[in-house]
């Protein structure tokens, strides 16, 4: 927020601070988002341009993190409508190793309450993490990303993504279901995920 106030103000210095803090994060979220680490890029220049574009009108009446994955989830939900109109083939993401295993970890733990049986090596866990959380659809992915990766409470969530709290309990509730069903026969038996089947973008309910 600090930084952000100094961006309104003119400090050139204090956006490049920004993006450096912030880069590799959105880059991140976004990839698990739309599934493709050149779009993710792309879409992370677009929300750096568009905060920079409303420096002056920057007022701090929510978390800057927040008011920042609010515009990334806009603009990855316009990026995956607009995919599904072209009926673009969906590209698996390519392993960029910048996920830290921690994240990884939580999502396991949430998923399933336990870590797995077999032994897995970073690379493997956190190929098969990203895999389960593509099955997800589009907005109980953003809510877990949010959640694990950026540690944001349930009313952030809420509004970053334009729901009630109740709505973000139920959608987090519903994705551990999810990942539990597609996490734990991998690591109990080696039973990769169908990544064939695709991601299902369609919301499972509205509130």
């Amino acid at each position: 927020m600090r930084l952000m106030l100094q961006v309104r103000d003119g400090e050139a210095a204090a956006f490049e601070q920004l993006v450096l803090r912030y880069q590799t994060r959105l880059v991140n979220v976004l990839e698990h988002l739309v599934g493709n680490r050149d779009q993710a890029e792309d879409l992370t220049q677009e929300v750096f341009l568009r905060v920079y574009r409303a420096r002056k009108h920057y007022r701090v009446e929510a978390k800057f993190s927040t008011w920042l994955f609010t515009i990334a989830n806009n603009l990855a939900s316009n990026a995956l409508r607009s995919r599904q109109r072209r009926r673009e083939v969906n590209l698996q993401p390519r392993d960029s190793g910048a996920t830290s295993a921690r994240p990884l970890d939580l999502i396991i733990q949430a998923s399933s309450g336990q870590m797995p049986a077999r032994q897995l090596d970073k690379a493997e866990m956190r190929d098969i993490v990203r895999m389960a959380v593509g099955e997800l659809n589009e907005r109980q992915r953003m809510a877990v990303l949010l959640s694990k990766f950026e540690g944001m409470s349930y009313a952030d969530i809420a509004e970053t993504m334009d729901l009630s709290p109740q709505a973000i309990k139920s959608l987090l509730s519903r994705a551990r279901v999810n990942l539990r069903e597609v996490l734990e026969p991998y690591f109990q038996h080696g039973r990769r995920p169908a990544a064939e089947n695709g991601r299902n973008e369609t919301s499972d309910f509205r509130e």
